[in-house]
């Protein structure tokens, strides 16, 4: 059953008049009718059956909650480097399918590509939205928030554990950190990712001045993108299936 992110808080027996974005999805390109049925998620993460009363304006019934929660019960935030092509995006739909709570990026000393501050915001809209897609494709409670780092000081400031994937770390044989990070349960966990040319020595000092443990993710080096989504793959078996 297709879901969607509303702005409306919402409850039972109430009728809401949904957004135009939702109302054209549904209408232009679901071909929705009176008495079609999908999903609502609002604001406080709440999912409800929603039936359609009318389709121009789009408005729906709010019919029972759906209290099934699928998301991880760790808040993971991953923070990655800015890399070349259309890496970013890539990792936003993936990690957001996989369960991650925040997705962050920096411009990173070792990068190959980096952000201008003029280009920054339009890419968060388009990051954004690709988000909101793979949220509503993977049926999750929320969509994670996408933000950009001005500083690498400022990743991770509430995190209740802390790391950084160091490929130096994977090379000599380093495979406990992730395991020890996640026993017993954080209530959040931020990890920080290097773009393709890797974290530097003093992006590595800095971290580690805030409180990130290095890590290493399995004896093979991954490539930029496949690190977060094999960190939270991780996760989701120590976590969720163990």
């Amino acid at each position: 059953m297709q879901r969607f992110f509303t702005e409306h808080l919402l409850h039972s027996q109430q009728t809401v008049t949904l957004e135009p974005a939702i109302a054209k999805h549904a209408i232009k390109v679901l071909r929705y009718d009176v008495g079609a049925v999908f999903e609502l998620a609002d604001p406080k993460h709440r999912v409800y059956q929603a039936t359609v009363q009318t389709t121009d304006p789009l408005t729906v019934e709010i019919g029972p909650e759906i209290t099934k929660n699928v998301e991880l019960p760790i808040a993971v935030e991953v923070v990655c480097g800015v890399s070349k092509g259309d890496k970013a995006e890539w990792i936003v739909q993936k990690a957001t399918e996989l369960g991650a709570a925040k997705i962050g990026f920096f411009n990173a000393q070792w990068g190959t590509a980096r952000w201008p501050a003029e280009r920054i915001a339009k890419k968060m809209d388009r990051l954004a939205t690709i988000a909101q897609n793979a949220a509503e494709q993977s049926h999750r409670n929320l969509v994670p928030e996408v933000t950009m780092y001005a500083k690498l000081s400022d990743v991770g400031v509430d995190a209740a554990v802390k790391l950084v994937a160091y490929e130096e770390s994977a090379k000599q044989g380093e495979h406990a950190a992730l395991v020890s990070a996640l026993t017993p349960h954080p209530a959040s966990l931020c990890v920080v990712f290097g773009p393709e040319g890797g974290i530097s020595p003093a992006e590595l000092a800095l971290l580690r001045a805030h409180g990130f443990t290095p890590a290493g993710l399995g004896p093979r080096i991954l490539r930029t993108e496949t690190a977060p989504l094999y960190l939270l793959s991780a996760v989701s078996v120590l976590t969720e299936l163990a």
